[in-house]
């Protein structure tokens, strides 16, 4: 599983959907995504170039392949939030016990993931000294020194940085890990309809995050009383769901965190009045979970499939030369080609090693996820064209060299689009609108994710985790969505009968 190896069977898909294996190549996945998708997963993130395992579980090195995509959402989403007037800080990656436990609820959700450094060298630190799991307690004791008036506000940092959370029994690259890198923004306002609005705000570069660069659909909606942030007012959050497991995941969330921590930290102003008044917060974060769920969306039988807006490179050209072919010529070509693609901003580049043959390196990038293989041979050079083949579909096209920019950017715009629609398609087909308990076991045993009206009590949600149980994980809210089906009158929760208040998304979840 350390990578490919030549000489190893690579699969091609035979008439009614069997594989037969090709013996010629390298490559290929022993597992398929339907079969065993875990395994699957597994396989791919590392045969696939985006993490290696190391040798203390839950960790895992991020290579370039998966680092570059982290960088591109970064590239957009700090751009963004600078034309918020957010500003990037850095505090230090250690927790004093004393503010850790300040705000007590908060702490109690996070207190079994959290991670102590007790020695250093040999001797036993007199106080231990947590690691961030998150950065509310370490950065807000400093909020309430640097605000006193009106004029200090709002107050808009964001850093981006590590965080580490050690608790848990099933570590999944990318999804569940001991420590990720994410951004923490961390906001402090004067007037709670200030606080509201950047909350939504957010949210929707979230769902760009998701939609426009990862061509995953996610659905924004509010977090329920039970599943919201520890210590928080409400949650907000874009949720994605994986067909092939039947689980939403949470795919980033934006908080509104009341005035609950600037009671705890005495975060105080004076307002236009000279009154003292409390400010309001949020905090909000996306990690590099964004790269699993993208993997688990897209992913195939073959390997990765990246979409272009975040694969680092974007094009990979081919040259196939025979044995009496004018091989300098086909190699002139592929460089022309790649000089042509990058002075027109595209991400490309060749693959000339002579020790693996065409069809090893077909298989090596389609592992990889390259949207886009341009191959060039004798017949294109004669005909002064190239071949180029899609990942997502396989479609191929023969492009002339003189429209090769126009189609090649056409080609990954396609691509964009396909996957997204693709995603979407896949994903809507497993929605299951019910109204009865008898409906909601049925759809759940179906791997659905289910639209349900809900009476809203956290004690009807606890019952329904207790009532589902399982080897497979209890279900429970993902989110009520901000779009809103009619709610006819007199409907009721399918879980209590009561009057249903709203609809909201179930289902088990990563």
């Amino acid at each position: 599983m350390a990578g490919p190896k030549p000489g190893s069977s690579a699969t091609k898909p035979k008439a009614g959907g069997k594989k037969e294996v090709k013996k010629e190549t390298g490559l290929g996945l022993t597992n398929k995504k339907d079969d065993n998708f875990g395994e699957w997963y597994s396989e791919v993130v590392v045969s696939g170039e985006m993490i290696e395992y190391y040798d203390i579980s839950g960790c895992y090195i991020l290579r370039p392949w998966a680092m570059s995509i982290w960088e591109t959402m970064q590239v957009f989403f700090d751009a963004e939030i600078k034309k918020m007037k957010i500003k990037n800080c850095y505090f230090p990656l250690f927790v004093s016990p004393g503010v850790l436990q300040r705000e007590k609820d908060h702490i109690e959700g996070f207190a079994p993931e959290v991670a102590w450094v007790t020695k250093s060298g040999e001797s036993d630190l007199e106080v231990p000294i947590a690691i961030r799991p998150t950065s509310e307690t370490v950065m807000y004791p400093y909020y309430s020194k640097w605000i006193r008036g009106h004029r200090d506000l709002p107050l808009k940092l964001n850093q981006w940085c590590n965080v580490v959370r050690w608790e848990f029994s099933h570590p999944t690259p990318f999804i569940r890990s001991r420590e990720f890198l994410w951004q923490e923004g961390h906001t402090a306002f004067a007037t709670k309809d200030e606080a509201d609005a950047e909350v939504l705000e957010i949210l929707e570069l979230y769902r760009r995050i998701y939609e426009e660069y990862l061509a995953i659909p996610v659905i924004k909606g509010k977090k329920s009383e039970m599943e919201k942030f520890a210590g928080g007012l409400y949650t907000t959050s874009v949720e994605a769901f994986i067909p092939n497991t039947g689980r939403g995941i949470q795919g980033a969330t934006s908080h509104c965190l009341g005035q609950n921590f600037a009671k705890m930290f005495e975060i105080n102003f004076e307002n236009e009045k000279g009154e003292k008044a409390m400010v309001w917060q949020n905090s909000w974060a996306y990690s590099t979970r964004t790269i699993g769920v993208m993997v688990m969306v897209h992913g195939d039988d073959k390997g990765l499939v990246l979409p272009p807006k975040v694969a680092s490179v974007q094009v990979i050209i081919v040259p196939v030369p025979y044995k009496d072919a004018d091989t300098q010529g086909i190699f002139d070509a592929c460089s022309a080609t790649l000089d042509t693609l990058s002075k027109a901003g595209i991400r490309a580049e060749v693959d000339s090693r002579d020790n693996y043959s065409p069809g090893w390196k077909y298989s090596h990038w389609e592992m990889k996820g390259v949207p886009l293989r341009i191959e060039i041979g004798p017949k294109d050079l004669a005909s002064n064209q190239v071949r180029a083949v899609r990942r997502d579909n396989s479609g191929k096209k023969d492009i002339p060299r003189a429209s090769l920019v126009e189609q090649v950017k056409e080609l990954l715009e396609s691509i964009q689009q396909s996957l997204f629609d693709a995603a979407k398609e896949k994903r809507d087909v497993c929605i299951q609108v019910i109204n009865t308990w008898e409906e909601f076991t049925e759809a759940l045993s179906q791997k659905k994710m289910i639209l349900a009206p809900w009476c809203d009590e956290e004690e009807v949600e606890k019952d329904v985790k207790t009532r589902t149980k399982g080897e497979m994980g209890a279900a429970k809210t993902l989110c009520s969505p901000f779009e809103q089906p009619a709610l006819p009158e007199g409907t009721k929760c399918f879980a209590s009968g009561k009057p249903a208040k709203k609809w909201s998304y179930w289902g088990r979840s990563y």
